[in-house]
Formats: structure tokens, sequence, C-alpha cells
């Protein structure tokens, strides 16, 4: 009987203990899952402004391709017709980064066969490149994941021969 009176409260404080090291663990997965969750939430918004962006690029292309095949019948709407200026994708979305609100315009295009010269090498073989350069383009586009309030913000540049 004298054993059993020295443990009545052994019980007590292991259960405490377990309790405790229960709580150390739902505390901790509750901190992953909100880093999981922040995470997934950067990615998603990287990802919807990217595709914003190349939505708008190709937009641009096809406006390019129709305004060509069009025979003069429609204007060519670009932003520069030669390439006589140096022009920086990064530096133009820079300027417009996380615009409030943003311009309407959010492409600029120019033109840039002139900057081609057609038979020279670029260091991929001595065969000429027998392309047609009559036209060449430029498309840069920039997007944000979403209209109020964005989080990420994306710039595509592509060259475009219709």
């Amino acid at each position: 009987m004298s054993s059993a009176r020295k443990q009545r409260g052994a019980v007590l404080y292991v259960a405490l203990m377990m309790l405790v090291l229960l709580a150390l663990i739902g505390i901790t997965a509750l901190q992953v899952t909100g880093l999981q969750e922040r995470m997934t939430a950067s990615y998603r918004s990287t990802n919807l402004a990217f595709q914003n962006a190349e939505g708008r690029a190709r937009g641009k292309e096809a406006d390019l391709q129709r305004q060509v095949q069009s025979g003069g019948g429609e204007a060519i709407d670009i932003d520069e017709a030669f390439c006589a200026n140096s022009f920086d994708p990064s530096a133009w979305a820079k300027t417009l980064k996380y615009a409030n609100p943003l311009p309407a315009k959010l492409s600029y295009t120019r033109r840039i066969d002139q900057c081609v010269s057609g038979g020279s090498g670029i260091g991929m073989g001595t065969a000429p490149i027998s392309e047609n350069t009559n036209l060449i383009f430029q498309v840069t586009a920039y997007a944000v994941d979403r209209g109020s309030n964005p989080g990420s913000d994306s710039v595509i540049d592509t060259i475009f021969v219709p």
C-alpha cells in the first residue's frame, strides 16, 4: 500500500507532458501548413502574371499577323518603325512596375528587320541565313497577376516573324 501512495500523481505528470508534446507538434504542423500555403499563393501569383503577359504578347502577334496579311488594307500598329534606338525590355517594365492605375498600353512593338543583316554569320555556321527578313518584330508585353493590388508582375520579350 505504501508504494501505491507514492505513485498517485505520476500519471498526471506523464499525461501533462504528453499533452504539451502533442500541442507542440500541432503548432509546428500549423506553421508548416501556413508556409506551404504562402509558397503556393506566391507561385500562383507569379504564374498568373506570366500567363497574362504571354497572352498579351500572343494577342499582339496575332494582330500583327492579321495586319500584315491584310495586304495594306490595315495599317501595321507598331511603336517604333525602325530600330534606331536601343530598347531595354527590363527598363521599360520597371517604368510600369505596379503602376496604379496601369496604363492602357502594356505592350511595346518595334520593327527590327533593318537591324538584322541578311547574310551575315552569327557564329552558328558558315551558311547564310535563308529566312526572309522582310518583316521582323520585337514584341514586349507587361502584365500583373490581378488588376487591383497586384502581387507579381511579368514581362515577356519575343521576336515575331509573320
